[in-house]
């Protein structure tokens, strides 16, 4: 038996049934068994999934160029604070901090780079991958406590962390829990909290049948502190999610998944900590997270749509720029296909866009946002519309 699962235990035996999503909570961030914590190896080939920095440097050279959209689009203020969280290895931000520096120097000299890991393995990467710009002061660590960034214009960026926040899980039977009987992990349901409940009723669907259906209030909670603490500025969030109308649809109800060497599990409790435990991210709820503190959430599109938007100016001169051969422009092709096809992640994931103290005609501008705009009446809302 594995030392999570007998911490697990121990706590099971001392509070009782635990709900789903501390579970969830051990299994990936236990300071030091969890998932996340346990080792740095699980992205990319050898790992048990991809992100798009593992794909190609591209991504955050594309992101670097909307950034730098954005500095400008706040007026170019003398400083802003880019805030990535789950910032995983550093790989993204060190493709953005480069690019900036070659080719935006005026927004890399107003930028502070903030990392927001709580993984000592992760935090240990991060620290050999942007030695340089730590050790300059452009880039920083923080932990998940979220900074008190005061008046200075603020970037957040959160590719694929809000689908691995802990969630709790809502059947007809009431609020999933996890207990142990006969040496084994098991399910059983208690009542579901208010707070439970109200979130099915605004932003949800009710399980009907034998259907299970997610409550994130981990990541509505998170949204909300973020969107509290921003004075002026932007957030960004990609992930694989969909709307409120979706689920009334009859689609993602019953969305959580295990990931363990790029094959998925419906079985969140096999061996804890050493497999992804993810759900889809409710889109509609974080839009509402964010518009109680005066942000406005703009249209929902893919991240194809959003990288195409970003990439149409210069036919994605950031991707072919430092291609002397054709057989490494074909390489960059297939990568960049794999980030913007239905095939690969183009289409499978979304990017929301919030901002806050900005003319909502000006944010809508972005290049990101304007991909195909003749045709964007198919394009759904964030909130479902």
């Amino acid at each position: 038996m594995s030392l999570l699962r007998q911490k697990i235990e121990e706590e099971i035996r001392e509070r009782g049934p635990i709900p789903f999503s501390r579970y969830m909570e051990l299994c990936l961030y236990d300071p030091e068994l969890g998932y996340y914590s346990r080792n740095a190896e699980q992205f990319g080939k050898a790992g048990d999934f991809y992100t798009s920095s593992d794909v190609h440097a591209v991504f955050g050279r594309l992101l670097a160029r909307q950034f730098d959209e954005m500095w400008r689009v706040l007026g170019s203020p003398s400083r802003i604070e880019l805030v990535e969280l789950g910032p995983g290895r550093g790989l993204f931000a060190q493709d953005v901090l480069g690019w900036s520096e070659k080719k935006f120097p005026g927004f890399f000299h107003a930028l502070r780079y903030m990392l927001m890991e709580s993984s000592p393995a992760l935090r240990e990467r991060i620290n050999e991958t942007l030695a340089q710009h730590l050790g300059s002061g452009k880039a920083a660590l923080a932990t998940a406590d979220l900074l008190d960034i005061g008046k200075t214009p603020t970037i957040f960026f959160a590719n694929e962390f809000f689908d691995a926040l802990p969630v709790e899980i809502l059947s007809r039977e009431g609020s999933l829990r996890v207990e142990t009987r006969d040496g084994r992990l098991k399910e059983s349901w208690a009542q579901p909290s208010p707070e439970e409940l109200e979130f099915l009723d605004r932003y949800s669907v009710h399980p009907e049948g034998d259907e299970r259906v997610e409550a994130p209030l981990a990541a509505q909670s998170y949204m909300d502190r973020m969107a509290a603490s921003i004075d002026r500025g932007f957030l960004i969030a990609i992930d694989y999610g969909y709307t409120r109308e979706e689920q009334l649809a009859g689609r993602h109800r019953g969305t959580l998944k295990a990931l363990r060497q790029h094959s998925v599990s419906a079985n969140p409790y096999e061996a804890p900590g050493e497999q992804d435990i993810t759900a889809d991210v409710n889109f509609t709820a974080l839009a509402a997270a964010a518009e109680k503190h005066g942000m406005q959430t703009h249209q929902l599109v893919t991240q194809s749509q959003f990288l195409m938007g970003i990439g149409e100016a210069n036919q994605f001169g950031d991707a072919f720029e430092e291609c002397r051969l054709p057989q490494e422009r074909a390489k960059v092709a297939l990568q960049l296909k794999h980030l913007v096809t239905p095939a690969g992640m183009g289409e499978s994931f979304q990017v929301l866009v919030v901002s806050k103290e900005i003319e909502k005609e000006k944010a809508a501008a972005l290049a990101g946002l304007s991909f195909g705009r003749s045709s964007r009446g198919t394009n759904r809302g964030a909130n479902g519309s």
